[in-house]
Parts: structure tokens; C-alpha cells; sequence
């Protein structure tokens, strides 16, 4: 398998089939061609079906890959009411970004890198996956707007698109079932109020994992010993 790789890089081209070289290449390593290709054959489309279509309109969720140009990765996590994610058409869905952290990680890589992957789950009802890789675009809000007047305005207080993403599907496909967990939804009175728009921290939940604190110590621990060693520095001039 070496001989087929340059620098991390499949050395040869594979054809027109769906996937990458370097999968083809792992598929041939693996004698799972076959079994890969009844899949690409079956499952994988360039567009978004009417089961497909139904299945995205009813989403709460999903998770985000996206890479800058030079390859380096990020996966996110968006969420919104039922519907937030909308269909154009069999190749089109469109999506808000609301406001977060400010580092605008996934945006600033669509901006550099067009490509996306984008992994819907339905955890309660179905419990199926769905992925949709395509290519990916920002619009202004108000440039979404003026072109589809059938989106209504965000009924959330405090929650207003920053911007759209509109993705051009290039493949869609299903992720089974097998070890997806089902899960249940909390019952709408027995959740947390969601603030959004709020820039507090503690309500966010924003230091969970305790990395501000962290991040506070190793400064103090750095300016003491950058102390220290001036103190040190300075003894040993004096002697």
C-alpha cells in the first residue's frame, strides 16, 4: 500500500466513482471495494430525494466539518427550531448563523475553503443519520431575504441570521442505524429558557471545562516565574 502513497497523497487517479482516492485506495488494502461500491451504487445521490427533503425540514440539529485552505479542520454543532435548516430545491438547502463566540471558525473557513460536510441525526424519532457534503456560500441576510420572501422572520427574541450558508449538494447519503443511541426529548416545560444573544458567560455556560480558570493560572504561574527569574537575574549581578 506504501507504493501507492506520495508524501500522504494517493499517487494515482481512481475514475469518476463517488469518494476519494484515499478511501479507494483503503478499499483496495481492505478487499471492501465490492461492499463500497453496492453502496455508492444504492445509497449515495447528488441530490436531496423527497425522503431526503422531508427528513432535513424536521431537523433540530446537526453537526458541521469545514477546513481552511490548507486542510486544517474544524467540526461545529448548529441548532435551531424545526425547520431552521430549509430546502431551495433537490439541490439547494440554506441555513442561519446566529451569534456566537465571535471567532466565526467555520465561516472563516467556507470563506477560504468552499467545502463542507454536514451530518444530520435524528436521535428520537427515526434514528437515522443523513449526510449532505457539498459546497458552500455566505449571503447577507438581507440578500436571502429580498430572493426567497417565503422565509418568515426568526420568531426567537434576541435570535437574528448574521448571515446565510447555502450549500450546493453534491452528495447525499445515509448514515444507518446500527449504533446511533435513542434517545428522548425533555418535555418543552421542563427545559432551560435559551438567552439568546447573551454575552454572559455564566449563563452560556461558558467555562464548563474550566479552561478560563486554566488559562488564568498558567498566566500567574508564568508571571511568577518570570518574576523569579528577574529576582534570580538580579542576585546574580549583585554577586
Amino acid at each position: 500500500m506504501a507504493t501507492e502513497i506520495e508524501h500522504g497523497r494517493v499517487a494515482e487517479r481512481t475514475g469518476v466513482r463517488p469518494g476519494s482516492d484515499g478511501e479507494h485506495l483503503m478499499q483496495r488494502h481492505l478487499d471492501t471495494t465490492e461492499r463500497a461500491d453496492r453502496f455508492y451504487d444504492e445509497q449515495v445521490l447528488d441530490r436531496l430525494n423527497p425522503l431526503m427533503r422531508e427528513f432535513v425540514a424536521r431537523q433540530e440539529m446537526f453537526f458541521l466539518a469545514s477546513a481552511d485552505r490548507r486542510g486544517e479542520c474544524d467540526s461545529t454543532f448548529r441548532a435551531g427550531p424545526p425547520g431552521f435548516v430549509r430546502v431551495l430545491d433537490e439541490r439547494t438547502l440554506i441555513y442561519p448563523e446566529y451569534r456566537g463566540n465571535g471567532v466565526m471558525a467555520s465561516m472563516g473557513n467556507i470563506a477560504e475553503n468552499p467545502h463542507v460536510g454536514i451530518l444530520m441525526v435524528d436521535f428520537t424519532r427515526d434514528r437515522i443519520g443523513l449526510h449532505v457534503n457539498g459546497r458552500a456560500r455566505l449571503l447577507l441576510d438581507e440578500e436571502v431575504r429580498a430572493h426567497h420572501p417565503e422565509i418568515p422572520p426568526d420568531p426567537a427574541p434576541g435570535r437574528r441570521a448574521r448571515l446565510w450558508v447555502e450549500v450546493t449538494v453534491q452528495e447525499a447519503y445515509i448514515h444507518c442505524a446500527k449504533h446511533i443511541p435513542h434517545l428522548q426529548k425533555v418535555p418543552p416545560q421542563q427545559r432551560a429558557a435559551r438567552d439568546w444573544g447573551t454575552d454572559d458567560h455564566r449563563r452560556k455556560s461558558g467555562d464548563f471545562f474550566g479552561a478560563a480558570e486554566a488559562a488564568s493560572s498558567g498566566h500567574a504561574r508564568h508571571t511568577d516565574t518570570a518574576s523569579t527569574t528577574t529576582a534570580s537575574a538580579s542576585a546574580s549581578e549583585v554577586y
